[in-house]
């Protein structure tokens, strides 16, 4: 991946983008799922752009996952948006998802004087757990659920029968991740496909982070005496505590890196989150600047090819 983001856009994301564009109009309101590890880099740019004064509620699914005082922060981070309630939620506990229907009806009030159902429309990028709060919500099987990215193929419509109708919507991961590190963020927690990405790279990435963030953690899980002072470090650490060796002693790098990703990505860890509010602002600085570079490039050049062809016909 080493850093240019992910260009991973099959056509059925094209195709979901003109069916949501198609349906929005007659929805009340949106259900956005996150990653409550990954919220800036699980959440998707388009729904901002299409949803307009619509009002969302952002599920941080996963909670159980992640860092709860990060979780937090991210809640209240959220709420400044306007028309946006956020709630940390885990599928785990089917309580929490039977609460979502009075989130809708305190979000829409006007539709529950009039007796019609309240149409909502639930995204979310894959691997998200948005299958399992579907099914979980009505109370059957509806949703195929599976722990690979890109189940969901195309949209249903599911009511409720308590008031509310639920528009599904395929699993959808924007055109490009623009920044390098919420592509490494979704790798990391498997939102994209292991085999779209370099798995040592990938792992290299997250090691950086969690000596950083969450050095306690490490050399408890580890059971290491001092903390590495880099990632390869702490791979090499890994690859000899479980025996992820080659012949001749050698560490093997991929097996390490497998060792360390299925361990955080099942908690095993502990409850580790990759990005905070902090993070995410100073990113989007970055991605602005960057894409501006971009944009000046793309326009220098086009300048450039556009003299060339008029003074080749002159």
């Amino acid at each position: 991946m080493s850093g240019r983001g992910i260009h991973w856009y099959p056509g059925h994301m094209h195709k979901a983008r003109k069916e949501i564009e198609k349906v929005l109009p007659q929805v009340d309101l949106i259900i956005e799922v996150l990653d409550a590890r990954i919220p800036y880099s699980s959440e998707n740019p388009m729904i901002q752009q299409l949803r307009g004064d619509k009002p969302c509620i952002k599920l941080l699914n996963k909670s159980d996952l992640a860092d709860p005082e990060i979780t937090a922060q991210w809640i209240e981070y959220l709420e400044q948006e306007q028309g946006v309630k956020a709630s940390a939620i885990t599928t785990l506990q089917a309580a929490m998802v039977k609460k979502i229907p009075d989130l809708c009806r305190k979000l829409v009030p006007h539709r529950d004087t009039v007796e019609k159902d309240i149409r909502t429309m639930i995204m979310g990028i894959p691997n998200v757990g948005k299958s399992t709060i579907i099914n979980t919500l009505a109370g059957r099987v509806i949703a195929k659920t599976g722990n690979e990215p890109a189940v969901t193929k195309a949209q249903q419509r599911i009511n409720l029968r308590n008031g509310i109708v639920l528009s599904d919507t395929p699993g959808i991961l924007w055109p490009k991740v623009d920044n390098p590190a919420s592509s490494y963020r979704l790798a990391v927690t498997g939102a994209i496909k292991d085999t779209a990405m370099e798995y040592d790279d990938v792992a290299m990435f997250a090691a950086e982070y969690f000596l950083e963030a969450y050095p306690e953690e490490i050399c408890k899980r580890y059971n290491l005496d001092e903390l590495p002072r880099q990632d390869i470090e702490l791979l090499e650490a890994i690859g000899r505590r479980h025996g992820a060796l080659r012949s001749g002693g050698t560490i093997d790098y991929h097996k390490a890196s497998e060792v360390l990703l299925h361990d955080y990505r099942s908690g095993k860890i502990g409850q580790l989150t990759l990005e905070t509010p902090a993070m995410a602002e100073k990113e989007k600085v970055e991605v602005a600047e960057m894409m501006a570079i971009k944009e000046a490039e793309k326009k220098a050049k086009d300048e450039a090819r556009r003299k060339k062809h008029s003074g080749k016909r002159h």
